[in-house]
């Protein structure tokens, strides 16, 4: 056996020339031999030189810029959600006061109401049977705002709101409750006569009659309105 631990080969020896011979493949095999250990110290020095100087260069890296700290982490964004829709606060506040300065409670309606026992009226180019149509129930009513009880400001506010939205939502027939004025000072029907006042007024209005007895009689009316678009 070797010193690389292989067997060496059996070698039959008949002659000096085959001594010679083996002599000579066993000195070839010694210096292989030597020369691999020679060449593994080498590798191995080379190995420790490389890192003994990247430990050389991560000293010198570490004493170049002293002492670290930590870096503090930056605030972080606090995201809202969506912020609501504006509210058109002006325009509304415009709307209410296109609403009270349309209609006014002095206006005299005596020559625009027709002179039946109910007092209807019907806005000029309307012919005398849609009153008569509307009292018998040709048009059902689709939509009603009580103002029974309420102050005159706040009723015409919110009568002119009711018109306005009913008409864009293309309704044709409303009743609107105002009482007897039973409850009034000297039981004076007050805004029984200011909510005519306030219709006739109304671009919206085609006309209007007393309510039968059935759907409130002398305490409400029937109102037509003008159709959509017009």
């Amino acid at each position: 056996m070797n010193k690389l631990g292989a067997k060496t080969p059996a070698v039959t020896i008949s002659s000096l020339a085959d001594l010679k011979k083996v002599k000579k493949e066993m000195a070839l095999q010694a210096e292989r031999a030597v020369l691999a250990a020679k060449l593994e110290a080498q590798a191995a020095a080379q190995r420790a030189k490389e890192a003994k100087l990247r430990a050389a260069q991560s000293n010198l890296f570490q004493a170049a810029i002293g002492k670290v700290q930590a870096l503090e982490q930056a605030p972080r964004a606090q995201l809202k959600g969506a912020a609501p829709a504006p509210i058109p606060k002006q325009q509304m506040l415009d709307d209410e006061a296109a609403v009270r300065e349309s209609v006014s409670d002095e206006v005299d309606i005596t020559s625009l109401l027709d002179t039946d026992a109910d007092l209807s009226y019907r806005r000029p180019g309307v012919g005398p049977d849609v009153p008569q149509k509307l009292r018998r129930g040709v048009w059902s009513i689709q939509a009603q705002v009580d103002l029974h009880g309420l102050r005159s400001d706040d009723a015409r506010e919110a009568l002119g709101k009711f018109i306005r939205n009913a008409h864009k939502q293309g309704i044709r027939c409303i009743r609107v409750v105002h009482g007897k004025g039973l409850g009034s000072p000297g039981k004076a029907p007050v805004l029984k006569d200011k909510v005519r006042r306030w219709l006739v007024q109304k671009s919206e209005v085609l006309c209007f009659v007393q309510a039968p007895p059935m759907q409130g009689g002398k305490g409400a009316l029937l109102v037509l309105l003008q159709p959509m678009g017009l």
